[in-house]
């Protein structure tokens, strides 16, 4: 359009004697313009005037109808000049010229920016692997990861991405999960444990067995939610497209009332020029740009930084919460025990206490010893290797060690056994904390305590929404003892205890009865009831559960913080959309009267031309407003320590 657009300028009479240059003395020179004017409107102009006619049937006027209006008044006033039928000076072949140009630039910028925006789906499906090695019997054979099902064993190897969701089967590797959580740090993953398909396992090889292919995947959940997202609609989208049809009759009015006044002057040439010009200018199309854009830029940002948005509302929403209501257990929590206390009797060592307690407990399955394993692998302990090992429900077990008979259990043990508690079993009960005894040759010599270890980001999460004006909540189905245990540590303003996953509903009601906005963090599967309630439902943790109707935000890790990047996020694409709305829709409620002359008896005129520059102008700017979105960074520590920087320098 651009190669078109030079000799209709460059060869029309008025833009020459605009800036003062002569033409050839031909006759072929007079048809370059309306010949060349004439493909450049019917084929540069083809978008908008197909969107118009799709908007005169649906009766639906918007941005497209008025561009089709402008170019086609331009169209038919500049053959009539041509025709000698109107007057020369409504030769406007070089102003459509200019205007088709602008306004497909316009819409270039647009659609650039859009598929830029979908290059975060783009990007998502890149990061699995052509080809994946499977375990066949003795031979590894390569396959495409499309082929792999559940049960197959693969083969990972260092550097290489994971081919479809899985639990590690031999083998541990620091894993880069950054397309998923958004951070940028490794995570070291042990045997059986989960790992998604696209993540790369950085400095080892592991074998997996596949739990998940295709659709079923972590990652093609994600690529689901960020297209859902874009195609969703959302208040302030609606509010634009509102705002687009008000203003095509505002236009049309501008445009009437504009020719009825030229033309009562008894300027009839004038009322045509000042009428076309009017509806060059009304044209939406920065207004119509305005929200799309940024909310489209905000998805996509928001899945790069870990956060996927399902409705497109509830990020909008998320800006006015008041009130963040936390699920206990595998949000603040780990959601798994842990020790977090050892009390050694007098002449043993709490790495010695330990210690024989895992190496009785190393041939057990039982979370518990899992975690009494995990604790003493967390201090680089010794473990000794155990023999004779059994095991009696509710009791505990038994196992010896370098000649020595270690058991390890609860209550029940020390009741066969005859034997006291230590007396710090009763405070840590008080916390509704598990308590395990460690006998050697039948005497006691140590306790562990046992707990669902808080989450070493949950204390940053709870100070940052703090700063940020929220209250934060706190509902489980723990004891009250366990619950004000963690709601001390964490500094957390209010508790629901002992509540059933059915009545988390009615907690969110409760608080939104007292006249908050409750956004609900949860594990976006028992707590589904309580998500759809809230005005804004959190679902926390990547995984195929993510994608449940109920919650309107997924937060592809488990770190809480991640809460604060949807906050910030929110934040800061309401501030843009309000930008863009006030110049897009105020740039035109100024210019228009303008275009039709109202400063005339002062002698200044807005000429068509300018008119169109100034337009089109309005919407590169809201176009490079909205592209600023993408140096917000949403990683869940960026975000948290903005809001906690905010509140220190405030």
């Amino acid at each position: 359009m651009l190669v078109l657009a030079v000799p209709v300028v460059g060869f029309n009479d008025m833009f020459a004697d605009l800036l003062g240059y002569q033409l050839p003395d031909a006759g072929w020179v007079w048809w370059v313009s309306p010949i060349l004017g004439t493909v450049m409107y019917v084929w540069g102009g083809r978008p908008f005037l197909t969107g118009a006619v799709s908007e005169l049937r649906a009766r639906q006027p918007g941005m497209m109808l008025l561009i089709g209006l402008a170019i086609t008044v331009a169209f038919i006033a500049s053959w009539g000049a041509s025709l000698r039928i109107l007057d020369l000076e409504l030769n406007f072949w070089w102003e459509l010229a200019l205007l088709v140009v602008i306004m497909l630039l316009g819409h270039w910028i647009e659609m650039r920016s859009l598929a830029q925006t979908t290059s975060a789906l783009d990007s998502l499906a890149a990061l699995l692997p052509d080809e994946a090695e499977k375990i066949d019997g003795d031979d590894v054979v390569t396959v495409a990861p499309a082929d792999l099902a559940v049960g197959d064993i693969v083969i990972v190897r260092p550097g290489a991405s994971v081919p479809a969701d899985g639990r590690i089967t031999d083998g541990s590797a620091s894993m880069d999960e950054s397309m998923v959580t958004g951070e940028s740090k490794s995570v070291r993953r042990e045997t059986g444990e989960q790992v998604v398909a696209g993540t790369v396992a950085t400095d080892s090889g592991l074998r997996i067995e596949v739990t998940a292919i295709g659709e079923d995947t972590a990652l093609a959940g994600i690529q689901k939610l960020v297209t859902d997202a874009q195609a969703s609609s959302s208040r302030a989208q609606r509010i634009a497209d509102t705002a687009a049809a008000w203003l095509f009759w505002f236009a049309i009015g501008a445009a009437a009332i504009t020719a009825v006044i030229w033309s009562f002057l008894g300027m009839p040439d004038t009322a045509v020029v000042r009428t076309i010009t009017v509806l060059v200018i009304a044209c939406p199309h920065a207004l119509g740009l305005a929200i799309p854009l940024v909310v489209s830029i905000a998805t996509e940002r928001a899945a790069r930084g870990g956060v996927l948005v399902k409705d497109r509302l509830a990020l909008e929403s998320m800006r006015t919460v008041d009130t963040v209501l936390f699920d206990k257990t595998g949000t603040l929590t780990k959601g798994e025990p842990n020790v977090t206390g050892i009390e050694p009797i007098e002449g043993h060592t709490e790495d010695e206490v330990l210690a024989l307690a895992a190496a009785a407990e190393s041939d057990s399955e039982h979370p518990l010893a899992r975690a009494v394993v995990g604790a003493a692998r967390a201090r680089e302990l010794a473990v000794a290797e155990a023999t004779d090992f059994s095991s009696s429900p509710a009791v505990g077990v038994r196992a010896r060690v370098d000649g020595t008979v270690v058991e390890v259990g609860g209550p029940h043990l020390l009741d066969q056994r005859g034997l006291d508690e230590l007396a710090v079993a009763d405070e840590w009960r008080t916390e509704g904390a598990i308590i395990l005894h460690i006998l050697a040759d039948s005497q006691v010599i140590g306790a562990l305590r046992l707990a669902d270890e808080v989450r070493s980001e949950s204390r940053d999460a709870i100070d940052a929404l703090h700063a940020a004006g929220a209250q934060v909540v706190m509902i489980t189905g723990d004891a009250q003892a366990v619950a004000d245990t963690v709601a001390a540590e964490l500094g957390i303003d209010r508790v629901f205890a002992g509540v059933r996953p059915e009545d988390k509903a009615a907690m969110v009601a409760e608080l939104q009865g007292e006249g908050r906005k409750v956004a609900m963090v949860g594990d976006g599967v028992n707590d589904a009831p309580a998500l759809a309630q809230a005005d804004v439902g959190i679902a926390i943790g990547a995984g195929t559960d993510v994608a449940i109707g109920s919650a309107g935000v997924i937060l592809a890790s488990s770190d809480p913080r991640s809460v604060l990047s949807v906050i910030d996020l929110s934040r800061a694409s309401y501030r843009k959309m309000k930008q863009n709305l006030w110049w897009a829709a105020g740039y035109n409620l100024i210019s228009v009267p303008l275009a039709a002359g109202v400063l005339a008896p002062i002698g200044f005129v807005l000429p068509m031309s300018v008119g169109a520059i100034l337009m089109s102008a309005s919407t590169v700017v809201v176009a490079l407003n909205a592209q600023l979105l993408r140096r917000l960074d949403l990683t869940p520590a960026h975000s948290t320590s903005r809001f906690l920087d905010r509140d220190t320098s405030g």
